[in-house]
């Protein structure tokens, strides 16, 4: 039988012997995972659909499984030797652009560790970013799946102005989850509000990453995500960098580092 205990046994092993969670220089990317477990039936999976919160392109998780009941979400921490680089004003770190996109691959191994173990049971599961049917509109900013709103409904965290997570060890870091007809104990949301955790939403304070945000695209109104994209993908400050690893875009970050929601719950 696999527990919870011991799935996350098994991902937090892999995090810390996969030599896949290495930068070329031997920095590693990723501190043991957090993981939450939802029931593929919460009410707040049709909330997704609407206009304000992901987008009439979301489908839900019954949809991509049919006969889904536990949406298994987790959050892969950035080291600090990742977060610190990335600390200067200007110009994202290149440890930060390896780790983006070195780092999403190792999530992806993470996903299929999930799916296999699973499949060892008899049951069933998908991970909807590697499914063929998974859907990104970089025009309107829409996705067929949210990995963010997944943790969200799973119990890891709650969103910030910049519009990044905040989980008990912070936001700088990479989501990602696997839905499943397996079932799972459901994990206790510690929250009640979709922004509980940043200062400025909750006490009317911080707002560092609108200083942070090379773009101008963060301000008191929230995130343009148009401004951000566009500084990634067309102002591309790593070109150079990109070209050499045949990364799509740049990364940056900037809003996720030297902030106080970058590793912890902040506190005012």
């Amino acid at each position: 039988m696999l527990s919870a205990e011991s799935l996350i046994q098994k991902l937090t092993l892999s995090v810390h012997n996969d030599p896949k969670n290495c930068l070329e220089n031997g920095v590693r990317i990723y501190d043991p995972p957090i993981v939450g477990f939802a029931d593929a039936e919460n009410p707040l999976f049709p909330e997704m659909k609407k206009e304000s919160v992901v987008g009439n392109l979301f489908i839900l998780p019954g949809e991509w499984l049919p006969g889904a009941v536990t949406v298994i979400s987790y959050f892969l921490p950035f080291t600090k030797d990742v977060r610190s680089s990335n600390y200067g004003p200007d110009v994202p770190s290149h440890e930060w652009n390896h780790a983006r996109f070195m780092g999403e691959d190792f999530s992806d191994d993470i996903r299929r560790l999930i799916i296999s173990e699973i499949e060892k049971l008899g049951k069933k599961a998908v991970a909807p970013v590697l499914e063929k049917n998974y859907v990104v509109d970089n025009i309107n900013f829409l996705s067929s799946w949210s990995e963010r709103h997944a943790a969200f409904v799973a119990g890891l965290g709650t969103f910030s102005l910049s519009r990044g997570m905040i989980t008990r060890k912070g936001m700088a870091g990479r989501f990602g989850s696997v839905i499943t007809d397996a079932e799972f104990p459901t994990t206790e949301r510690e929250y009640s509000t979709p922004f509980q955790y940043c200062l400025w939403f909750e006490r009317d304070s911080c707002g560092a990453c609108i200083d942070r945000c090379p773009s101008g695209a963060i301000t008191a109104s929230g995130k343009d995500k148009s401004k951000c994209h566009h500084l990634l993908t067309v102002e591309d400050p790593l070109r150079e960098m990109n070209k050499i690893y045949a990364y799509p875009y740049s990364s940056c970050g900037k809003c996720q580092t030297n902030v106080p929601c970058e590793d912890k719950i902040p506190e005012e």
